[in-house]
């Protein structure tokens, strides 16, 4: 498999930006529509930039072809009594999804959460219903711990989310 995965620059700024707007359309499972984020290319470089040498928190890309096709971003909690944990979020193109990016994306920010951040926790929420999803978080070894109920609201139907964590 021909694909990278990197920490990304603030020269991904406009492509990051252009492919949220892409997965966002393709998908009700994310925290955003087809609009995208809501940032401009230059605050997303900035932001980008900021985060660049962080050792609580990274924004990966995976490659193929020069290409990005998928994103992932972990932030670890700095408060004290919570800094041993840390979240994180991934994004994969539709026709990228069930080809291994998600798993490439998710063993980087493993390594990154226990060897940079030295969290020793790492929690997520995903949609109830989105299977695939929930089944690559188990084979990483993810388990359920609750469920939150209505955590989006879409078209006025309420979406439920399990929260999933794994001591690492």
């Amino acid at each position: 498999m021909d694909i990278a995965i990197t920490r990304a620059s603030p020269e991904d700024a406009a492509e990051i930006i252009a492919l949220m707007k892409i997965i966002g359309s393709e998908s009700d499972n994310l925290s955003f529509d087809g609009n995208g984020i809501p940032v401009t290319v230059d605050e997303e470089a900035e932001f980008l930039k900021s985060i660049g040498h962080s050792r609580n928190e990274a924004f990966f890309v995976a490659r193929r072809d020069s290409k990005i096709i998928g994103t992932a971003h972990y932030t670890a909690f700095t408060k004290k009594r919570m800094a041993h944990r840390g979240e994180f979020g991934i994004c994969v193109r539709k026709s990228e999804c069930g080809r291994g990016v998600g798993s490439m994306l998710l063993g980087e920010i493993l390594s990154f959460a226990k060897d940079v951040a030295r969290s020793q926790i790492v929690s997520l929420e995903v949609r109830s219903d989105n299977i695939a999803a929930i089944k690559l978080y188990e084979k990483f070894g993810f388990e359920k711990i609750g469920r939150f109920k209505g955590f989006f609201k879409i078209n006025g139907e309420f979406i439920d989310f399990d929260i999933m964590q794994k001591f690492i």
